[in-house]
C-alpha cells in the first residue's frame, strides 16, 4: 500500500492544514507563541505515519 491509501495519513494532513489556516489569522504575538508550536505539532502526526510506514521491512519483522 501506499502511504497516500492510508485514511488517517489524510485526515492528518487536512488536519495540518486546517490548524495552518487558522494560525495564520492570529495576531503576532498568539501566533509567535503557541500558533508555532501548534502548526509544528500538526504538522509531526503525519510526519511520524509516513515515517512508520516507511519502516517495515520484512527482515526486521524477521528478527522479532
Amino acid at each position: 500500500m501506499k502511504l497516500e491509501d492510508f485514511q488517517v495519513y489524510n485526515l492528518s494532513m487536512d488536519l495540518g492544514q486546517e490548524i495552518h489556516t487558522i494560525v495564520k489569522g492570529w495576531n503576532y504575538f498568539d501566533k509567535d507563541t503557541i500558533g508555532k508550536q501548534l502548526v509544528r505539532s500538526a504538522d509531526s502526526i503525519a510526519a511520524n505515519l509516513s515515517e512508520g510506514v516507511g519502516r517495515y521491512h520484512y527482515k526486521e519483522r524477521k528478527k522479532l
